[in-house]
């Protein structure tokens, strides 16, 4: 199994909960197809950096798993056919990478605790 990290953008019209919903399925995606998540993070609301669709805005969601590696097309391919989707990335993290996202993790974690 390889480490896997993906970032999606979903259009700003949405509400939470379809936010959420979106999110869910494609969580739900890699557990049903023997994947395991590692990490998942709601970066919310951004501005982006150029219009896509016409859009400035949309929601951000991070999700870090472990798959096989042809795994990948089928999200990305779920991905495509999500009319929710403005924008995705998928990557595979080698192990400095791995390193670095668990230092994230629990930096994360002890920012929450304190809150």
């Amino acid at each position: 199994m390889n480490n896997y990290e993906t970032v999606f953008i979903l259009t700003p019209v949405l509400s939470e909960a379809q936010v959420k919903e979106a999110a869910d399925k494609f969580s739900k995606l890699i557990t049903d197809n023997g994947g395991k998540i590692v990490n998942e993070e709601k970066w919310g609301l951004r501005k982006l950096a150029y219009p896509i669709q016409k859009k400035s805005t949309g929601f951000y969601q991070l999700i870090q798993f472990e798959a096989e590696g042809e795994f990948v097309n089928t999200l990305e391919t779920e991905y495509r056919r999500d009319e929710r989707i403005i924008r995705f990335l998928t990557f595979k993290l080698d192990k400095d990478m791995i390193e670095y996202a668990e230092k994230r993790i629990k930096k994360n974690k002890a920012k929450k605790e304190e809150a």
